[in-house]
């Protein structure tokens, strides 16, 4: 069942329908379902598609070639083609012989072609320009190095700049996304779930709804020949050299350390290197750089926590049990040292999700002002001479939007609102608009005194999963 990616479909078969030279760059780390929704695109198309090896420049040959032979597109009967060239200069025949269909021609994980042919970006490039501009061709380039698709295929520098007439970064599924893939879970259930897999579709295809949250979990993560036993080990090796210092980085920052200086004490490292070190790990989108919202980024307050919380889950529950689970008593370890802290471990993710609801279009149109950016703050409270944190806020000009979210089991109370009230206090916002959410509700207290004022919204998790 294909869930999802609606917008970059529509998209999609919109440029399809012009029936002109089209040329698609899809990108995004990997298992996020770039394949599925290629697969998706071109079903019961006029279509070539190819997966491009980690391989030599004649194995990409060998398979270009067998992927266009065999689709039923072309004539040709030689059983490969001499070079690339070759196999390009005959695409731009077909292209001149095409009727209305548009033909597609789909290279999946093009950074590895590019490694075994470097040339061939330029070869795209010219064959673009000199025949398939003018032709209906749809080419579809995709890869799961988000550096090198950005920096090679989508860069200035690149031959292929100016090209392409629409990009996609596929991004991991938001909540509401991945709670289709959920059904037979409680909206708590699916919430977690969607959290230890990080909304990667790859990974929560392989949840099954026969199973328990508790036993699909441990298949997943605390049985050595689970889906994810060993997950974060492999990207690493995949994406980067020497994975051991990285997984050290991140150990360290899933231990709690967020500042370049505690990162690199913690793990030996010099600050320099360190540095370097997250910046690639950024990119991955598997670190995240932080600054207050009202503060520009190169603040001194820059802090680095895991944007991918499968990582999070991962790193601060699966690697410090490695020795255990392989032993075959990883479903005494989620019992014990998993399953009672999974309600903390939720406490970042709600937020994460509170942030989608906000965006969701049905709930962003009535918001007292459009927002642009979301975010979190914290510094210091002069009166109280304390540190502070908002969860989530908002600015446009001198409006404000004040977001407190709690995931617990005790109803929310009446002080949590005000003190999220005493908080907007630290700032000079003509008006201060204030959001509470909440897994579980709110006492009677917390809704009659947010009741006195219109601008306080308390929202459960239950009216989330309304939209």
């Amino acid at each position: 069942m294909f869930v999802g990616r609606e917008k970059e479909q529509k998209k999609l078969e919109n440029m399809y329908m012009e029936n002109q030279f089209q040329f698609a760059v899809i990108y995004g780390r990997r298992r996020v379902g770039k394949t599925t929704l290629i697969n998706e695109f071109i079903k019961n198309k006029n279509a070539v598609y190819y997966m491009a090896v980690e391989g030599t420049k004649r194995e990409n040959l060998i398979g270009l070639s067998k992927a266009l032979l065999s689709s039923g597109i072309s004539c040709q009967i030689l059983p490969e083609f001499f070079d690339f060239e070759n196999l390009f200069s005959y695409i731009d025949e077909l292209c001149k012989k095409q009727g209305k269909e548009p033909m597609i021609l789909a290279i999946d994980e093009f950074p590895y072609l590019a490694a075994s042919y470097p040339a061939i970006s330029s070869i795209i490039q010219s064959h673009i320009d000199q025949c398939w501009k003018n032709s209906n061709l749809f080419l579809i380039l995709c890869g799961s190095s988000m550096s090198f698709m950005e920096e090679q295929v989508l860069g200035y520098k690149s031959p292929l700049y100016g090209r392409r007439t629409a990009q996609f970064k596929l991004r991991p599924f938001t909540y509401f996304e991945a709670k289709q893939m959920l059904n037979g879970f409680s909206q708590e259930e699916q919430a977690i779930l969607y959290g230890i897999t990080g909304g990667i579709p790859e990974y929560l295809s392989r949840i099954y709804n026969q199973n328990t949250l508790g036993e699909n979990i441990i298949n997943l993560f605390f049985d050595e020949s689970g889906r994810l036993f060993d997950e974060p080990g492999n990207l690493l090796k995949q994406e980067l050299r020497e994975p051991a210092t990285y997984h050290s980085i991140i150990s360290a920052i899933a231990g709690g350390a967020s500042r370049l200086n505690e990162i690199a004490t913690k793990t030996g490292l010099a600050t320099g290197g360190c540095s370097n070190q997250i910046q690639s790990l950024i990119s991955l989108g598997i670190v995240k750089k932080e600054t207050p919202i009202t503060e520009k980024e190169s603040s001194r307050k820059t802090i680095y926590r895991l944007e991918d919380n499968m990582f999070l889950f991962w790193y601060r529950f699966v690697r410090p049990n490695i020795s255990t689970i392989i032993r075959g008593i990883g479903e005494q370890v989620y019992e014990q040292m998993v399953k009672p802290h999974l309600n903390d471990f939720m406490g970042s993710i709600f937020e994460e999700i509170c942030q989608q609801y906000v965006y969701l279009p049905k709930i962003y149109k009535k918001l007292p002002f459009p927002i642009g950016n979301t975010g979190r703050w914290w510094g210091n409270n002069p009166k109280k001479k304390c540190q502070e944190e908002i969860d989530i806020m908002a600015e446009n000009g001198m409006d404000a939007l004040f977001v407190e979210c709690k995931w617990r089991k005790n109803l929310v109370d009446q002080d949590v609102i005000i003190t999220l009230l005493e908080r907007s206090g630290l700032f000079n916002y003509q008006n201060n608009y204030f959001m509470i959410f909440s897994k579980n509700g709110f006492t009677v207290d917390a809704k009659k005194y947010a009741s006195q004022n219109k601008r306080i919204q308390l929202i459960s998790f239950e009216e989330m999963n309304e939209y």
